[in-house]
Parts: structure tokens; C-alpha cells; sequence
């Protein structure tokens, strides 16, 4: 009888501990949100905001977002323009928003958010070397995370970002990617045209010298955001704290082409994915340029490792050469000091098709404003081709009332989109937060959503480490 009491003992004892273990392994995660749509559900957590962006996602009030904003960041002028950022949102007189901040700012402000387990969304936007552990760290402690690009910006950093996306399945939540240029219409009409076989045909093969998709979006160090000069924190300017430009613009791009020439399809970077070459170069800043972008007086001790005679050489620059499903591609990206007068940033692309080529142009002869063309193939009949215009346009202005079709040449057509009817870059961060918030109700986020973007992140790091090496004396 004393066994039997010893053994129940032992058991009692086992699963008292058992379920003190499951105890404490419940409070070191945040309390699992169901999101409803309910009005102020969703608590943001902005982490570290380095980054314009991050204010971008709080310009216009959400119902489903709470007032009550944490904010978790070192002190610095970072986060004192993030917060001078809400403040006028706060203020302005058209469609104010009613943020409530509520900021920390000691140096262990990571070990806070982590302890503290408030809030249920965490957003990040800033320096991007640490991006990538904070995405993994976040996710590991059970936090939704809506991250801007890049998420990773080498292949340490890809390695990472798998296991997040790991962990994210395992605990059922969501990491989702900011790809603003989705919501540009005139890429989102992109995608319709390539993808209306009557018109387009198939996406042809292309070759390495005369791929099939070309992209090349063109950025500026000293720009104007909302009105106001962009200042530049000099981390920008260090390539392992930003990233280089072949690992940061280009996300958008390759995201473009998947979402655009790939819809709806996974990609699998180990069996869809060929990479054949990359290369980098620098763009050449003076003191006074640097000074005028970040306000600073002299290059900080970390980039004197790239200054030469007095010019910081920063790695802006990059192009990659890739197939994906056997159809060859190219994407560039730049960066240029400044804008011609007049200009701005500008974006163009050319997707080849058997029965025509969709072209976006955005440079001085149309004024730096993006413009859509479509052109037939030569071997398409113009009588014919013009019918199928007349009727793509008509299936197009049943979701896009306002587009219009415009002949320029015997074979060349205007996809007109007025100006008036394109909203802005900075309105695109709010629809991106939406469409995520989205997932977070209806547990609807697809696999290609998550299956491409850790193949973007593939391309991107692979290209800079061939970047690095064909560079290389």
C-alpha cells in the first residue's frame, strides 16, 4: 500500500511540475489575439522606427487599429522624428489622426517589448542590419510582424528569415512583407494586361542578353517627403547597415515580377530559381551632399572606410541577371544624388510577350510621369490587334472606370490612366497594412505570399554575394 501512495506521489508530483512548466510557457508568450475586425483590436508595436515608413503605416487612422501606439527604440533623432512624424498627423487639420504614443527609449528597449508582451502586431521599419533579428525574435516571442524591405540584407540574414518563417508557421502568425509597388495602377494593370492571353500571348523565354523582363527603378539620396527634406541617418549610407541597393530597391522589383508574370504560383527558389550573374558599383558623394542629406558636418567614423579623396563611395548600385521557371529576367537598381529638375524617383519595365510587350516609361519625354504602353508583336495583324485593345479596355473599365486606350503609333498603344485617378506612394502604405490585417482576420494568407518572398530574399542575397565576388580583385 505505501509503494502504491509512494508511486501516486511521484506521479502527482511529476504532473504538478509538468503543468507549472506549462504555465510558465504560456506567460512567456503574448496572448494569442483572434482577430475579429473589431474596432481597435489590433495593438501596433513599432520597433526601433530608423525609417520614414515607419510613420507612413500610422498617416491615416484605421478603426481596427488601436489609439494606443507602443513604441519601443534607442533615444536619438530616429526616434524623434518618427514621433515628430505622428505628432503632425495628429495635429493637421484634414482627416487628423488620434495616435496615442507611448514610447520607451532604454537601451535594453528590445528586452522591454519582449518582457512587457503588450501589443499584438509588431511594425518594423529601420536600420536594416539588425531588421532580420528583430523579425526573429519577435516572431519567436509569438508577435505578429508586418516588416518593410528589406527583411534580409545577406545571406547570414536569409538564413535567419527562413527560420523566422519557420517559427511563424509553427506558432500560427503572420510575417508579412511591405510591397508598396503592388498598389501603384498602373502596376496593377500590368499584371492584368500580362496576364490576358487573348492580348499578351505567353511570356516569352528571353535570353540572357535579351531577357524576357527587364526592370530598373532609379532612387535619390537628397529628396523631399510630405513636403519636407528627407534627412538621411548616416547609417543609410553604410551598405551593412542598409544594405546594398542590389539587396534593398530590387525587392521591389523581383516582387513585381512574381506578383506580375507569376500570379498566384510558388516559387520554390531551390527548383524555380537560376541565378547567372550580378554586379555592383558605387555612387560618389562629396561632404557638402553628405551634409546637405543628413545634416551632419563630417562622414561619422564607420563610413570613413568608404571615403577615398574626401568622397564617400556608397555601393547604390546593382543589376541582376536570373531566371525564374526558365524565363530570363533582369533587374537594376540606382541610386543617383539628386533628381533632374523637374524629375523625381522613376521606374520602368518591358515584359515581352508572343503577341505583345507591356512597357511602363517614366523619364524626361514623358515628363517623369509614369506612363503604360502596350505594343503588338510584328507578327500580330494591326486590324486585329486594335479589336483586342477595344475589348481589353472595356473588360479593364469595369474594375478601372477611368482608364482609356490611346493609338501613338500603327502599332503601339497608350494605356491612359489620369493623373488624378493615381493615388500616391505614401496612400499605398495604408492599403499594404489593410490587405495584411486582412490575413490576420480571415487566416487566409496564401502559400505563394509566403513561399515568394523568402525566394525574393534568395535572389536578392545570392546576387550580392556573386555581386561581391565577381568584384573581388
Amino acid at each position: 500500500m505505501k509503494k502504491i501512495i509512494n508511486s501516486l506521489t511521484i506521479m502527482l508530483g511529476f504532473l504538478l511540475l509538468f503543468s507549472c512548466n506549462i504555465q510558465r510557457e504560456k506567460k512567456e508568450m503574448p496572448s494569442k489575439t483572434v482577430f475579429t475586425g473589431k474596432d481597435g483590436e489590433i495593438k501596433l508595436i513599432i520597433l526601433d522606427p530608423g525609417h520614414f515608413h515607419a510613420s507612413l503605416l500610422q498617416k491615416f487612422p484605421q478603426k481596427q487599429v488601436n489609439d494606443t501606439v507602443l513604441v519601443y527604440a534607442p533615444e536619438g533623432n530616429e526616434l524623434n522624428q518618427y514621433l515628430a512624424s505622428i505628432e503632425n498627423y495628429n495635429e493637421r487639420k484634414d482627416n487628423p489622426t488620434r495616435w496615442h504614443e507611448i514610447a520607451y527609449s532604454g537601451n535594453d528597449y528590445l528586452q522591454k517589448m519582449l518582457e512587457e508582451k503588450k501589443g499584438n502586431v509588431v511594425i518594423l521599419a529601420g536600420n536594416n542590419l539588425r531588421k532580420t533579428d528583430y523579425i526573429y525574435q519577435s516572431i519567436n516571442a509569438g508577435y505578429n510582424v508586418l516588416s518593410d524591405k528589406p527583411m534580409a540584407i545577406n545571406t547570414e540574414n536569409f538564413e535567419l528569415l527562413e527560420s523566422a518563417f519557420d517559427s511563424a508557421r509553427t506558432h500560427n502568425i503572420y510575417l508579412y512583407d511591405v510591397m508598396t509597388e503592388r498598389y501603384d495602377v498602373l502596376n496593377t494593370l500590368t499584371r492584368e494586361l500580362v496576364n490576358n492571353r487573348e492580348l499578351f500571348g505567353e511570356l516569352q523565354s528571353g535570353t540572357i542578353d535579351n531577357p524576357s523582363i527587364v526592370m530598373e527603378s532609379v532612387h535619390h539620396y537628397y529628396k523631399e517627403v510630405s513636403d519636407n527634406v528627407l534627412v538621411r541617418p548616416a547609417w543609410f549610407y553604410d551598405i551593412k547597415q542598409q544594405g546594398e541597393a542590389i539587396v534593398d530597391v530590387t525587392t521591389h522589383l523581383v516582387d513585381l515580377i512574381n506578383w506580375q508574370c507569376f500570379p498566384d504560383a510558388v516559387i520554390d527558389y531551390q527548383k524555380d530559381v537560376d541565378l547567372i550573374s550580378a554586379t555592383h558599383w558605387p555612387t560618389k558623394l562629396t561632404l557638402s551632399e553628405f551634409s546637405r542629406s543628413t545634416n551632419l558636418d563630417a562622414f561619422p567614423d564607420f563610413l570613413k572606410k568608404y571615403v577615398n579623396n574626401s568622397v564617400l563611395e556608397v555601393y547604390g548600385n546593382g543589376k541582376i541577371n536570373y531566371q525564374i521557371k526558365g524565363k530570363n529576367i533582369e533587374v537594376t537598381a540606382i541610386w543617383n544624388y539628386e533628381a533632374p529638375q523637374g524629375g523625381g524617383d522613376t521606374y520602368s519595365a518591358t515584359v515581352r510577350g508572343t503577341k505583345a510587350t507591356v512597357e511602363i516609361v517614366q523619364d524626361k519625354t514623358e515628363k517623369y510621369i509614369k506612363q503604360l504602353y502596350v505594343e503588338k508583336d510584328k507578327s500580330i495583324d494591326e486590324i486585329a490587334f486594335e479589336s483586342v485593345i477595344n475589348k481589353t479596355i472595356k473588360q479593364l473599365q469595369e474594375m478601372y472606370p477611368f482608364v482609356s486606350s490611346k493609338r501613338v503609333s500603327g502599332s503601339r498603344y497608350q494605356i491612359v490612366v489620369p493623373v488624378e485617378s493615381r493615388k500616391g506612394h505614401e496612400d499605398y502604405f495604408g492599403y499594404v497594412a489593410q490587405k495584411y490585417f486582412g490575413y490576420l482576420v480571415n487566416r487566409d494568407m496564401p502559400e505563394w505570399e509566403i513561399s515568394n518572398t523568402i525566394a525574393k530574399y534568395y535572389i536578392t542575397t545570392k546576387a550580392l554575394e556573386i555581386a561581391e565576388k565577381n568584384s573581388t580583385p
